[in-house]
């Protein structure tokens, strides 16, 4: 079942944007594209919706009027030019506020948040043992998906990082400390400047190299201590 998304703006070209970055994500379906609020609020109102990204300034109606008129517990995303609603927005429960122009790491993250609510909502329970929670990494112009079970390590390589998984290595255009915050504190670990491995993946430890599958990796002089009381505790 996908989770179903309206967006809202009175600017064809930040939708142009958004219905963009949907296009990578399979489990998501745009069903309504609106630049009139009263046509929207009657759409949210009358139809099953999961998530609403919506612009503050829109004629007839302000995007704070129309979340006040939604009468289902339809999840809201506020897309502005402006941060200086973000306070009263928050205010408004509200799941998150998108400043434009929107980094596609920044949607990813709302992505993200959509999802854990939509799995909460709806019971939907996630196994991560068994590989369902992912991150999603840009490949080649693509949103890649990757089970967060299948990843090895991951090495920083300056402006890029190399995602290896048992199958497969992926290349991506980002910062190792940025994709580290996206995992699991409890179940991945930065053993070096340029290494973040999955603890349950880890073969042997001898002196100052990890062995991970066929893989040699160095342990940072600054990060033993902190490494060895985690993995050999």
């Amino acid at each position: 079942m996908k989770i179903k998304c309206v967006l809202i703006d009175d600017e064809p070209l930040a939708i142009k944007v958004l219905q963009n970055y949907f296009n990578n994500f399979t489990d998501f379906e745009v069903i309504g594209t609106f630049n009139n609020s009263l046509e929207a609020l009657d759409f949210i109102n009358s139809t099953s919706v999961d998530a609403v990204f919506l612009d503050i300034n829109m004629p007839m109606m302000t995007g704070f009027e129309l979340i006040s008129l939604i009468e289902n517990k339809t999840k809201v995303i506020i897309t502005t030019a402006f941060r200086e609603f973000a306070a009263e927005s928050y205010d408004l429960d509200v799941l998150d506020y998108l400043v434009k122009p929107i980094p596609l790491p920044r949607f990813i993250k709302c992505i993200n948040k959509i999802t854990t609510e939509y799995n909460l909502k709806n019971n939907i329970k996630i196994d991560t043992t068994k590989g369902d929670s992912h991150i999603f990494i840009k490949v080649d112009k693509k949103m890649m998906k990757i089970n967060i079970e299948e990843i090895l390590f991951i090495e920083g390589m300056k402006e890029y990082i190399k995602v290896v998984t048992a199958d497969k290595t992926y290349i991506t255009h980002k910062s190792l400390t940025s994709l580290s915050e996206e995992l699991p504190g409890d179940r991945f670990l930065r053993i070096h400047k340029s290494y973040v491995i999955a603890l349950n993946k880890v073969k042997s430890i001898e002196g100052n190299r990890i062995q991970i599958q066929s893989y040699t990796i160095p342990i940072g002089r600054n990060y033993s201590k902190d490494v060895k009381n985690r993995i050999l505790e």
